[in-house]
């Protein structure tokens, strides 16, 4: 029971949006003050959680001592593989960034075991930039394609051209082995670090994330929902034209083929390499295939999510990565197209938000899901 309740009170104190007393802590849980007094100074030892200044009462009575999550103490890293770049983030119960390192590549139709092994070695760099700092926790990581639920194996990434690729292993023969690792789809980890931003003030919303191709998360109740195998949330893969252009994952007419930015730039006259600062550039200054190319990319997006809030019955949608970048030219062609193909729009109209995390969230997102264990179970680095 002991057990049950540090992860308890852990997770009141990590999730408030504002520095929680133990009286708030007893209040919201149902435990006696006595217990969460009890079970807060064992969190203190151990260094999870952090007494900040006392709070005058605003009426008779002892100042109130907020508690909030310990800075530095503890840390967790998450890697992002992506298609143009390998990134490492350290974060802290805190959500502070403690370290990170990050390096460009290209990695379409990529060897894996190369890659892995840049990976490692960028991990094993940050890890030494925390030497005799922060507790290391666990490694998440984040890749662009569907990992099957509930293991570490890559099933498929068609923009990196990997299919079945066990992740597990990643740190096998490394000094960090004992870590424990996560594994999930990059766009599911970068909406769990949207969802981990907004505190609870917007529990339901469908997350899409523009990069190279277009990843997608349905966040209900604050988590993203993955399904029973992993493959939840692929907008990038609905159909938007089945006689359209060709994609990567084999199918033709999805939307990453009309709204992955190598789709913009091609329809905007860009080069490969062109950055989407670039297009924007283009865009802010009338030119006439940037517009059509922006435009013309949320017109699909609309479309494709039109489809996805019908089958959800969610109502708010979360522009992320370029999209939130492009948000002056994308967002209105994309609520037009929900004010027109969601059923429920007259009663419960859409809303087009941009992302609050535009720093690497998916980075973010891996870290978090590797703290996860230590918050659901902190027993274990408790002394008592």
């Amino acid at each position: 029971m002991r057990r049950s309740n540090l992860g308890l009170v852990l997770r009141e104190v990590l999730s408030a949006p504002a520095p929680v007393s133990r009286a708030d802590v007893a209040a919201s849980t149902g435990l006696t003050r006595a217990t969460v007094s009890s079970l807060v100074e064992s969190l203190l030892a151990a260094g999870l959680v952090t007494e900040l200044a006392p709070v005058a009462p605003q009426g008779a009575g002892r100042p109130a001592v907020p508690l909030g999550p310990a800075r530095g103490t503890v840390a967790a890293l998450g890697l992002v593989i992506s298609v143009d770049y390998l990134g490492v983030r350290a974060l802290d119960l805190a959500g502070e960034v403690l370290a990170e390192r990050v390096e460009a590549g290209d990695f379409r139709r990529s060897d894996p075991p190369t890659v892995l092994g840049g990976a490692r070695r960028l991990v094993g760099e940050v890890a030494g930039d925390l030497a005799d700092g922060p507790r290391l926790v666990g490694l998440g990581i984040a890749v662009p394609g569907l990992v099957a639920a509930g293991t570490r194996r890559l099933r498929i990434a068609p923009n990196l051209g990997w299919r079945d690729v066990d992740l597990g292993d990643l740190l096998a023969g490394t000094p960090l082995a004992d870590l424990r690792v996560e594994v999930d789809n990059e766009a599911n980890l970068a909406a769990r670090a949207e969802s981990w931003a907004r505190k609870g003030d917007v529990r339901d919303f469908v997350y899409v994330n523009g990069e190279v191709g277009v990843g997608g998360a349905l966040v209900q109740a604050g988590a993203v929902f993955v399904g029973s195998d992993g493959g939840a949330g692929e907008i990038g893969h609905i159909t938007v034209a089945p006689d359209g252009p060709d994609c990567r994952c084999g199918a033709t007419g999805c939307l990453e083929a009309f709204a992955g930015m190598d789709a913009m730039r091609r329809a905007a006259g860009l080069p490969v390499d062109a950055g989407v600062e670039v297009l924007l550039d283009r865009a802010a200054a009338s030119d006439a295939a940037a517009r059509a190319a922006v435009e013309g990319a949320g017109r699909a997006l609309g479309i494709a999510l039109a489809s996805t809030l019908n089958t959800v019955a969610i109502h708010r949608v979360v522009l992320a990565g370029n999209f939130a970048v492009l948000a002056e030219f994308v967002r209105a062609p994309v609520a037009a197209e929900l004010r027109r193909r969601v059923l429920l729009a007259e009663w419960s109209p859409p809303e087009v938000e941009v992302a609050l995390v535009d720093d690497r969230p998916a980075a973010t997102g891996a870290a978090l899901a590797a703290l996860a264990g230590l918050i659901a179970d902190p027993a274990a680095w408790t002394t008592a």
